[in-house]
């Protein structure tokens, strides 16, 4: 009876092309040990026969895994979503597999996938934040397991980091606003809790309210999931808290969607009575009408740059960078114009 390919063995390929199985596993773990005529052969076999060799055996052999951690709040985030593709398409370049987990913004839940993945043999991490357990990054070290922290410049345990400095970006587009004559606002931001990005954003903004003399009260802070409806549910407890307000600083681009959708219902015109901006600058703000003023963020060249830098922590590079800075700048569309006269 016919093999099927899952029972394809790495005897059955020795069998065939008349080697040992020695010289099989040779070929395929250490293929400059084996003449390139030979190799072609055992790989001609290989493709014939159907042979998948066994990851878990192979990782023993050479006590190389040869898959790498990434863990993210959550997957529902286009932006998430985005940086993982360039993430892994960087590990495929050099041969490793990626195993992706989310937290759902929970330090508990991140603890445990930091220990599934380890169980799972990765060889390095890559880390969303700096939100996670002080146990949990001491259980890396200790492991001596490479990891890093993406999407922030700050990294706890004087760990590694590629990302940006959320406070600053976020004034890029407060300094707008300000320039065009706002003087209040409305903040709306994730939940804050658990989320070292949301925190900074709201700080940096405040901040910079503060020094140009405009005082942020608690009720114009509205924090949120980020959903549509949450969000628009935050636009409606802004306004009733401060029907004053001509500026919106969001803290993330599917809440500032939500808000002009609200605005847009309650018939009040987006950006002449009200501007509002956003973070992130993800594909769809270009296109909605009006198009999202907001803070673009190079995700792409930030996830390249932590894939790269974790590849050379495994191979033992040594005297790596301990922050690499990924660009922000402010794009200026149509949610966001001068404060109306009142």
């Amino acid at each position: 009876m016919k093999k099927t390919i899952g029972t394809v063995t790495i005897h059955d390929v020795a069998a065939a092309a008349n080697v040992s199985t020695a010289t099989v596993s040779r070929a395929l773990n250490r293929p400059d040990t084996v003449s390139a005529a030979l190799k072609e052969k055992i790989n001609g076999v290989i493709k014939r026969l159907g042979y998948i060799p066994n990851a878990g055996a192979r990782a023993l052999m050479l006590r190389r895994s040869g898959t790498i951690g990434a863990i993210v709040p959550t997957l529902d985030n286009a932006i998430f979503a985005q940086g993982l593709a360039e993430f892994q398409k960087q590990l495929n370049y050099a041969g490793y597999q990626l195993l992706v987990s989310s937290t759902n913004y929970d330090p508990a839940i991140e603890s445990n996938q930091i220990n599934n993945l380890l169980a799972r043999g990765v060889e390095g991490v890559a880390l969303f934040g700096v939100s996670q357990e002080k146990d949990a990054l001491k259980l890396l070290k200790t492991r001596s397991i490479p990891y890093i922290h993406v999407g922030s410049l700050s990294a706890p345990l004087n760990g590694f980091a590629s990302g940006f400095d959320n406070r600053e970006a976020i004034k890029l587009g407060v300094q707008h606003l300000l320039e065009v004559g706002h003087k209040h606002f409305g903040i709306l931001t994730g939940v804050t809790a658990n989320n070292d990005r949301a925190k900074d954003r709201v700080s940096g903004a405040v901040e910079l309210l503060t020094q140009n003399k405009i005082h942020i009260k608690p009720e114009v802070i509205v924090e949120c999931r980020y959903e549509l409806q949450e969000a628009r549910l935050g636009l409606k407890k802004l306004l009733l808290s401060n029907p004053k307000i001509t500026a919106i600083i969001c803290g993330q681009d599917v809440l500032a969607l939500g808000a002009i959708l609200e605005a847009q219902s309650q018939g009040i015109k987006v950006p002449k009575e009200l501007s509002i901006i956003g973070f992130d600058d993800l594909e769809i703000s270009r296109h909605i009408l009006p198009s999202l003023t907001t803070i673009h963020v190079d995700a792409v060249s930030m996830w390249a740059q932590a894939a790269n830098h974790l590849i050379s922590q495994i191979n033992g590079v040594e005297n790596l960078p301990k922050k690499i800075k990924a660009g922000v700048n402010l794009v200026i569309r149509g949610s966001s114009t001068s404060a109306p006269k009142k």
